[in-house]
């Protein structure tokens, strides 16, 4: 954006709120949701907005006192790190001194020369991506019979929009340069393109539907052959049946890094993934116990929580598993601390949050840790910082009912516990066949740096732990 024409004092008065970095080198994010609109008063540290990144929803405090003069995207929009989003007027006492109605005299005068010269006072006044006209520009609305102030607001959005410092014909197509870019790629011209976007703005969505539509009608008359014409001709009908029973879904935000980070760890790092099914029967017992038991007090205890200090015990009998892989500098990484990831499914999609320095909690230290990851998790206000430096992550997929998985490694961790559901079966106990609560565990691992012998030990060693619980106080 090039605007140069507020006076001093304007400039002075509105304060712009860029796109943050939320995460550690995140480059965009796209906002779910606004909680404010302009002439609403905020404070600093108020929240202003909702975003999602690349790994989780955040929401952006204004660090300004003042009223919002402007939003500079709509909600649904990917916003690159850096970006304005939003304007506020720290100074909305002065805006009595803002330009009066003769900017309204050159814009009903047919000649171009003079309209900049005397629009000059009410370059801040642009109305942008439909979100309204500021305070001091609604003394305009007493010409609403002419035409020529929509043609004034639609260039103001034009200009705004291509980071000119002219204005631009009224008869060009309103869209942002990654549209226009969009739209070059794919060789469709703008102006053929039905927008749908406030203020007759282009959006992604417009030329993705203008392609879609391109290549059905008008290869029909090109071909020669009636044969080949013929099944053209029925592909529009049967597009609409197929349309209506079908939705498509962008890929994008957190959905997007799962996949790009599990395509990665899966063709990356050489999975192994061993099993073993066991008798947790002693284990669910000590859960109702714990529950009843005054120290776990308001504490949420269940399987996952024994499951979690059984891995942790583990890995202190087998530290080699706690580790990682160095491809640039060819270096098996042994890490002191275990970040212990938790699988968690959300309405955004699966995220894998952690439990940091996991190692040196003490069961109710760990058992309020997992309660405040999960409900974080499922609120959407995991930060991206909670996601980050993981090094050992177990999923649950029991809860779901399935018996087990070969679960793959999140990137840059050598081991991930799958467990399986607990369920009554038939099982040899003390020579006799019993009733026994059963489940089976799966560990995928890293097999560049955990061979078969590590793995099959950290594997064997959580499932005797759960098989005799006391052996958390003896081998802890």
């Amino acid at each position: 954006m090039t605007e140069t024409s507020a006076p001093a004092a304007d400039t002075a008065r509105f304060r712009e709120f860029k796109m943050p970095d939320v995460g550690e080198g995140l480059t965009e994010a796209e906002i779910l949701k606004w909680y404010v609109q302009p002439g609403d008063t905020v404070t600093d540290g108020q929240v202003v907005c909702e975003v999602e990144t690349a790994k989780a929803a955040v929401e952006l405090p204004i660090p300004y006192d003042g009223v919002v003069h402007e939003l500079r995207f709509g909600e649904g929009v990917t916003v690159d790190v850096g970006q304005v989003i939003i304007t506020v007027d720290v100074a909305p006492g002065t805006a009595a001194a803002a330009p009066e109605a003769p900017a309204q005299v050159p814009v009903a005068e047919p000649e171009p020369a003079p309209e900049p010269e005397e629009a000059k006072p009410a370059a801040r006044q642009p109305v942008l991506v439909g979100y309204g006209v500021s305070e001091a520009s609604t003394k305009r609305r007493a010409r609403k019979g002419a035409a020529a102030p929509e043609a004034a607001v639609a260039a103001a959005v034009q200009a705004e929009l291509n980071g000119h410092g002219h204005t631009a014909p009224a008869s060009r197509p309103l869209a942002k340069p990654p549209v226009r870019k969009l739209a070059k790629d794919l060789g469709l011209d703008l102006a053929a393109i039905t927008p749908t976007g406030p203020d007759g703005i282009i959006t992604r969505e417009d030329v993705h539907a203008a392609a879609a539509s391109a290549v059905q009608p008008e290869p029909v008359a090109a071909r020669p052959e009636p044969a080949a014409a013929e099944a053209p001709a029925v592909a529009p009908a049967e597009a609409v049946g197929g349309a209506a029973r079908e939705t498509r879904t962008p890929v994008k935000g957190v959905r997007k890094a799962i996949a790009s980070a599990m395509v990665n760890s899966a063709f990356t790092a050489p999975h192994v993934t061993e099993f073993i099914t066991f008798d947790i029967t002693r284990t669910m017992k000590l859960v109702e116990e714990l529950k009843s038991d005054k120290d776990m007090a308001g504490l949420r205890v269940n399987p996952l929580l024994l499951i979690a200090k059984a891995l942790l015990v583990a890995i202190k009998r087998n530290p080699d598993v706690n580790a990682s892989w160095d491809e640039e500098n060819q270096e098996i990484v042994h890490k002191e601390y275990v970040n212990l990831g938790i699988a968690a499914a959300t309405p955004r999609g699966l995220i894998v949050p952690n439990i940091k320095d996991a190692q040196a909690m003490t069961l109710p230290r760990l058992a309020a840790a997992l309660g405040e990851l999960v409900t974080t998790a499922r609120e959407g206000k995991t930060s991206p910082a909670a996601m980050q430096g993981g090094t050992v992550t177990i999923t649950n997929v029991g809860v779901f009912g399935v018996d087990t998985g070969t679960p793959i490694l999140n990137p840059g961790e050598s081991a991930i516990l799958a467990v399986g559901a607990i369920k009554l079966q038939p099982w040899v106990h003390k020579g006799k066949v019993k009733p026994r609560q059963v489940t089976t565990l799966a560990l995928s691992f890293d097999h560049r740096l955990v061979d078969g012998e590590l793995g099959s030990r950290v594997l064997a060693d959580v499932a005797a732990i759960l098989e005799q619980p006391k052996r958390l106080i003896t081998w802890a």
